[in-house]
C-alpha cells in the first residue's frame, strides 16, 4: 500500500535500462540501470549484489578513513610551542573525532545492512514489511524503514521525544 515503495521504478522507463541488468556485472550497473528494473524484480540477485558492493565499498572508506584518523591523532601537540597553535591542533582533533564517532556508527549500520542481505531481509522494512524502494536504498543504502515508516518513527519522537 505504500506509494514510495511501489512507484520506484519510472513509469516510462527506457528499455535499454530497465534489461541492462540482464547482460551487466551488478557492480557495473549504474544507478539509473538499478531503478529502472521492472518492480517484479526487486530483491533480486544482481539488486542485491549490487548493494552489497556499494555497501562494501563504503565499509571500505570507513574503515580507511579510520586509520587516516589514528595517525592524524598521533601529531603530538606538545611539541608545538605556542598555545593557540596547540589549541586550534587540539580542536581539530575533536572535530576529527566527532566525525569518526559518526562514521563509527555509519559503519555498524552498513555492517547490519550487509548481514540483512545474507539473511535475505534486505530491502524490506523493518516495521510493515513492505519494500523500502530502490529510490531510498540509493540514497540511504542502510535504510531499513521505508519513507512512511521513518516518517512516523520521526514523528513519534518528535511528539513523545526519544
Amino acid at each position: 500500500m505504500s506509494t514510495v515503495a511501489t512507484s520506484t521504478a519510472p513509469t516510462h522507463a527506457d528499455p535499454k535500462l530497465a534489461n541492462a541488468w540482464k547482460s551487466k556485472s551488478p557492480r557495473d550497473l549504474s544507478d539509473a540501470e538499478v531503478l529502472a528494473m521492472p518492480e517484479g524484480e526487486y530483491m533480486n540477485a544482481a539488486q542485491l549484489e549490487f548493494f552489497r558492493h556499494r555497501l562494501a565499498t563504503l565499509r571500505g572508506e570507513l574503515l580507511r578513513s579510520a586509520g587516516e584518523t589514528t595517525e592524524h591523532l598521533r601529531e603530538d601537540t606538545l611539541l608545538v610551542p605556542d598555545p593557540a597553535d596547540r589549541a586550534t591542533i587540539e580542536e581539530e582533533h575533536a572535530l576529527e573525532l566527532r566525525a569518526r564517532d559518526r562514521e563509527r556508527k555509519l559503519l555498524k549500520k552498513v555492517e547490519q545492512a550487509l548481514a540483512l542481505i545474507d539473511s535475505g531481509e534486505y530491502g524490506w522494512c523493518e516495521e510493515t514489511g513492505e519494500p523500502i524502494g530502490i529510490g531510498r536504498l540509493l540514497a540511504r543504502p542502510t535504510a531499513t524503514l521505508s519513507l512512511e515508516a521513518q516518517q512516523r518513527r520521526e514523528m513519534k519522537q518528535k511528539m513523545f521525544g526519544d
